[in-house]
């Protein structure tokens, strides 16, 4: 098939292109004109890449001589806590972007969408509560969607993730805050730690795109929304503790050094709705 991915300079659109690509799919990816995509060298033969400089006439055109059978939407902005000067670049990546894709997809006869949001959108595992700036964005992307949905022959299936990890991961990440902190002998500060993470696998979190895939080619879905959790939130302090009893040597940490983040996620989403046929195979740590 003819799929387009945004978000492939990223930790989780790269692979979900590798394995796209190992599938035997035509991988055409879109980039910013700024964007490095250092981390596609090794594939860079095997796909199609557009370079976006935001005149959307020229992704129409794109879109139009590609003819995508599906687009995957990963692209964005993700900024836990933001300062006033990330405004602009929030809504230009998780809104204006995003709108600017289904636009194109719509005027070239594509209608089948993954879309991407968060967790964080759901605070205190409420219906609608967003964790932070970059969560409220997920969320009004999804409210444009709304329109299109109403409007065209659009089908979605938006999947919202937890926690990612794995190897090559280069983000800073909790798993790779450990692992950087391993062999020094500083301590570590962290909060108290108390907080659940709900942490998955990247190879099982691109197991998620392809059965979301399967699942609107082989469907008359209209929109659907799946939240992809490992099954298994454990608290801050326990997965470290268990990180230690796996890794030499140990990371020395100083629980209640640093406060709680403002609004930290204490308990992570619950209410969320399960894909089909998705299995978390790969747990980190079990409570």
């Amino acid at each position: 098939m003819k799929i387009i991915v945004t978000g492939a300079t990223g930790f989780v659109g790269s692979n979900l292109v590798r394995r796209l690509i190992t599938n035997g799919n035509s991988v055409f990816v879109i980039v910013r004109s700024t964007s490095k995509i250092m981390i596609l060298e090794d594939i860079i033969d095997k796909i199609s890449i557009f370079a976006y400089d935001g005149n959307i006439n020229k992704l129409i055109e794109y879109f139009t001589q590609v003819k995508p059978d599906i687009v995957f939407h990963i692209a964005s902005l993700a900024l836990p806590q933001h300062q006033p000067k990330d405004i602009r670049p929030l809504i230009e990546s998780n809104l204006i972007f995003g709108t600017e894709i289904v636009e194109a997809m719509i005027n070239s006869g594509c209608y089948k969408l993954i879309n991407t949001g968060t967790s964080w959108q759901h605070y205190n595992n409420e219906e609608y509560n967003p964790v932070c700036l970059y969560a409220a964005t997920k969320e009004a992307f999804e409210k444009i969607l709304k329109y299109y949905l109403e409007t065209t022959s659009l089908q979605l299936i938006t999947l919202k993730l937890f926690d990612t990890y794995g190897e090559n991961d280069s983000r800073p990440k909790i798993a790779n805050l450990l692992h950087s902190n391993a062999n020094r002998e500083t301590v570590l500060d962290m909060s108290p730690g108390e907080q659940e993470i709900d942490i998955v696998h990247i190879s099982d979190v691109v197991d998620s795109y392809l059965i979301a895939m399967d699942l609107i080619l082989s469907s008359n879905i209209k929109s659907k929304t799946y939240g992809i959790s490992s099954g298994n939130p454990i608290s801050l302090k326990h997965f470290v503790e268990c990180y230690n009893k796996t890794h030499q040597p140990p990371v020395r940490v100083n629980w209640g050094g640093r406060p709680y983040r403002s609004r930290e996620v204490m308990k992570t989403w619950k209410a969320f709705e399960s894909l089909p046929g998705f299995v978390c195979k790969k747990v980190v740590f079990r409570d």
